[in-house]
């Protein structure tokens, strides 16, 4: 097998907070990403063990139709820290994924003090699916302009900001992508926002 040169985590870490129901692609993508340009994705929960993540897709071609998604098993992800034990001033950046797990992590209060004070920071912040559903609990969302899944657009609009539906929207220090689908084109703008803040 070859050995291949270790990629340097040189330029500054990213915090991803998880939970138990974690959609995959919207977690894995931007670990492997963010390991590409020289980050350390930092994962977190509100325990430092393994979670277990899902997929979710409207299955095709079967007999009776889902108009929503449906929910199956994936793989699992470990958080190494633990939201309490999570200092803002370490971080470089902030990754809101989506699935199930954002709909109790929204009630994690040491994890909605810590992305209130991230934002507070100006520091690159991306959120996809139903990530909006932790920016919106922790109060950050108004007057600001961001895309996620259709089905939450009222985490936006009914939190005080505005909602676009497309693959990637940029508002200042925010970058925001409907799906796992959009993650070719809102990864990018984060990573460039990133690279911008954290020059090598």
């Amino acid at each position: 097998m070859p050995d291949y040169p270790e990629i340097p985590l040189g330029r500054g870490k990213v915090f991803i907070p998880i939970g138990d129901g974690t959609e995959m692609m919207d977690t894995l993508y931007p670990i492997f990403r963010l390991r590409e340009e020289g980050y350390e994705p930092v994962v977190s929960g509100p325990e430092a063990r393994m979670y277990n993540g899902v997929m979710h897709e409207i299955p095709p071609g079967e007999g009776v139709r889902w108009d929503i998604t449906r929910e199956q098993a994936s793989y699992h992800v470990r958080a190494t820290v633990a939201f309490r034990d999570a200092r803002v001033e370490d971080y470089a950046g902030l990754f809101l994924s989506g699935g199930r797990a954002p709909e109790y992590l929204r009630y994690d209060k040491p994890l909605l003090e810590f992305i209130r004070a991230f934002f507070a920071t100006g520091k690159p912040v991306a959120m996809v699916c139903h990530g909006v559903e932790l920016a919106a609990a922790a109060g950050c969302l108004k007057g600001r302009t961001g895309t996620t899944v259709a089905k939450c657009e009222l985490d936006i609009t009914a939190f005080g900001g505005a909602y676009i539906d497309k693959s990637c929207v940029v508002d200042g220090n925010l970058v925001s992508g409907r799906t796992w689908h959009d993650n070719p084109f809102f990864l990018p703008p984060f990573i460039r926002l990133l690279n911008a803040a954290n020059p090598r």
